[in-house]
């Protein structure tokens, strides 16, 4: 483990399509204004039964023909084609995009997830099952419904002959990409990664969680919802998105002169191994403790808790106690999907994304729609109002997943 240890990961190039904006400017003000991205889903009025019908797009975005023919994309849903497009942004922003020996030299890999492959393929097949027939099926309709599609897409657009890591974990498929990307690289195993996480908006996702009773009804107030750790939350919002971290070894970001936005110093996963849906405050907690010492860091190290906050009962009241448990009632922590809402797949590499860009502000969004903080919840220093002003040097991201799936995330700002 010597040789591992003198190995540093540093994040050198982000990108993303986000409900809030594609450019980190647009992405900043819409927070600074407390506005969230929640629409009321007219295409969703006539599906029977489906309780909610709110959703959070992620805003349009172009497809350059010069990269995305019609014979490039034909093996793309909107997932993969989220997640290629995300990643060419990061590429762009690290200045590899072009570097085509390096990114075929066997040493760059993907490690990225989604919760699924696209819904409209899985459909097909689907219909197949009812219908005993192969209409609308064709060569390309497993590549879109795989749950590998959106790192295969990666890894064939831009030519890498590295490692695949593929991370369907539900709510940790992002942050699990991030993670594991992370432990390539530290130990040797490559020295750039692509990471991060994509998810597409569908009724379907959505209907998962409305047979739990999870997901907000506030059909008639949008802007209202979701309300992460408040009082009077009624359940979650599906939202849409990709994001994607380059990640590089320090000595050679160093040698190529790359810019370097963060510093990522620890990662935890485990799982509960007790229940499919019901969270544990127990192992969350471990997982928190296992990031802190894979960055040989004291809690009081970190300064900012970016926090899962689904505006669900049990996984509020659950990560709560366990943020508690692990850094005291001080911890300020602050819930993103009170803006995007909770693109699952997505979610763990959209919320490192501007977790980084948040540490390198100085300043953390509220969760907005907070307001009476639910007494169940543990004692924290929930950020409302304006936000939080604090220049610090270590931040945690933290997700958790059906399954009992929980990831922590420590990035560290460099000088």
């Amino acid at each position: 483990m010597s040789g591992v240890s003198k190995r540093r990961v540093v994040v050198t190039g982000m990108g993303g399509i986000s409900p809030l904006g594609i450019e980190w400017h647009e992405i900043e003000a819409r927070l600074r204004a407390r506005q969230n991205a929640v629409r009321y889903m007219k295409a969703w009025r006539d599906i029977r039964d489906l309780n909610t019908r709110l959703a959070v797009p992620a805003v349009e975005f172009s497809l350059p023909l010069e990269r995305y023919s019609r014979k490039t994309t034909r093996g793309m849903g909107r997932v993969a084609l989220l997640a290629c497009r995300a990643s060419e942004f990061a590429l762009a922003d690290a200045g590899l995009l072009e570097e085509k020996a390096l990114l075929s030299s066997g040493r760059v890999g993907v490690s990225y997830g989604s919760s699924a492959g696209s819904q409209d393929a899985i459909a097909d097949f689907g219909r197949l099952i009812n219908t005993s027939e192969v209409n609308g099926l064709n060569a390309n309709s497993y590549i879109r419904m795989m749950g590998h599609t959106a790192p295969v897409n990666i890894a064939v657009l831009f030519g890498l002959q590295g490692r695949v890591h593929t991370t369907s974990s539900a709510c940790t498929s992002g942050s699990q990409g991030i993670g594991y990307a992370y432990e390539t690289i530290l130990h040797d195993y490559a020295d750039i990664m692509i990471a991060g996480g994509a998810e597409e908006l569908g009724a379907s996702y959505s209907a998962v969680f409305d047979t739990l009773f999870a997901t907000s009804t506030k059909n008639d107030t949008p802007a209202l919802t979701p309300r992460p750790y408040d009082r009077d939350r009624d359940g979650l919002v599906i939202g849409e998105g990709a994001a994607t971290l380059i990640l590089e070894e320090y000595e050679h970001a160093k040698a190529r002169g790359a810019k370097m936005y963060a510093e990522i110093t620890g990662f935890g996963t485990n799982c509960d191994g007790a229940h499919i849906t019901q969270p544990r405050a127990e192992t969350m907690a471990t997982a928190m403790r296992l990031a802190l010492a894979a960055a040989n860091l004291p809690p009081e190290a970190i300064a900012y808790v970016n926090g899962h906050g689904t505006a669900t009962e049990l996984g509020d009241i659950a990560e709560s106690h366990a943020t508690r448990e692990v850094f005291g009632a001080k911890m300020p922590i602050s819930s993103l999907k009170s803006y995007i809402g909770h693109t699952l797949g997505a979610a763990g590499a959209l919320e490192a994304w501007f977790s980084i860009a948040m540490l390198r502000a100085n300043w953390f969004a509220p969760t907005i729609n907070l307001e009476h903080v639910d007494p169940r919840c543990a004692e924290l220093a929930y950020i409302m109002g304006d936000g939080l002003k604090l220049e610090c040097e270590y931040v945690m991201s933290n997700n958790f997943a059906f399954g009992g799936i929980n990831t922590a995330l420590i990035f560290r700002r460099l000088p």
